[in-house]
């Protein structure tokens, strides 16, 4: 089984990147964290876990990326940087695409340059599979892509890169495809949203809760069963290969909207904002985990209530911060 002295997360200050950080720090302790931050945007966050060296890096300079990977010579690189959030990407495409598209090839001709050969796990997402049909569920690896924002066309173009560069260069690049996930670090996701207002709303610091489309299908998974999978998957999935990695809770965005609602200690109003709407958005985000399971053994061990539960439990947190 590999195993894995040094390893380094891109966007390891951002939300996903931090509770991976935790992760490994906790139960992997021999294991050394590096992670990568852009000095715009460190002072920004503070999700910075105790014991993870940063390096000041911006993708889109090539030369800065090259140093740190001489540093650092990495076991595993796990590339979660990104721009994000998908309803600015249609504001902000350009931003977005050359962001996600570039910085990720920085990355991958950097490694290339330094002569490493580190496993590089590309952390994608659901979103490249856009606007499922019906036959096409529960979504399989092979389904056919069909981004419908900017976002989701700068991560397929990873994806593509990653398979690329595995292809022509033999670089060791596992793909995985997450599907929702809680985050409670997160501000932009649908859920964590939610929650945020709904604290907000039981310390009386706003009067309604806001949503756009509550009519999409999603499989949610607990941020910190996916950052396990992603560990996981650097360990034990085949290079060149994708595999889809999901909860088993399904159900629409509005109805996670009424069971974080019934936990409020208060009464929640709710209103449809338009300007919340994307111009497209997906639905039957439903993925086959068989491939990704068979491969690793992983299993989710929080269940839905327990996640609305962390979520809803940071957010008043938060509240309490603002209200102090």
């Amino acid at each position: 089984m590999k195993t894995f002295k040094r390893v380094l997360i891109t966007g390891a200050t951002g939300s996903g990147g931090s509770y991976l950080a935790d992760y490994i720090l906790a139960e992997h302790p021999r294991v050394a964290v590096h992670g990568l931050t852009r000095w715009h945007t460190a002072s920004r966050h503070n999700q910075t876990p105790r014991g993870m060296r940063l390096h000041e890096c911006d993708l889109l300079d090539e030369g800065s990326v090259l140093r740190v990977l001489r540093v650092v010579k990495p076991d595993a690189i796990f590339h979660l940087a990104s721009h994000a959030n998908v309803r600015a990407s249609f504001d902000t495409p350009v931003a977005v695409l050359s962001n996600n598209i570039l910085g990720t090839a920085n990355l991958l001709e950097a490694v290339r340059l330094a002569d490493q050969d580190p496993i590089i796990q590309l952390c994608s997402t659901s979103e490249v599979y856009g606007q499922v049909k019906p036959k096409d569920v529960p979504i399989h690896e092979d389904a056919p892509l069909r981004p419908v924002s900017p976002y989701a066309v700068s991560k397929t173009s990873q994806d593509l890169l990653g398979y690329a560069y595995f292809k022509s260069y033999g670089q060791r690049i596992i793909r995985t495809r997450m599907f929702t996930y809680l985050n409670p670090r997160r501000v932009d996701l649908f859920a964590t949203s939610f929650a945020r207002q709904v604290a907000w709303i039981e310390r009386g610091l706003q009067d309604e809760l806001v949503h756009g489309n509550l009519d999409s299908v999603r499989t949610f998974i607990d941020v910190r069963d996916a950052m396990r999978a992603y560990w996981d998957a650097a360990l034990h999935c085949a290079p060149g290969e994708v595999y889809n990695i999901g909860g088993s809770t399904t159900m629409t965005v509005g109805d996670c909207l009424k069971r974080l609602v019934k936990l409020a200690t208060v009464p929640v109003p709710t209103r449809q904002d338009p300007a919340l709407m994307r111009p497209a958005d997906v639905t039957l985000q439903i993925p086959s985990t068989a491939k990704f399971k068979k491969a690793t053994g992983w299993k989710p061990r929080h269940d839905f209530d327990d996640s609305l539960r962390f979520l809803l439990e940071h957010w008043r947190r938060e509240a309490r911060k603002e209200t102090a």
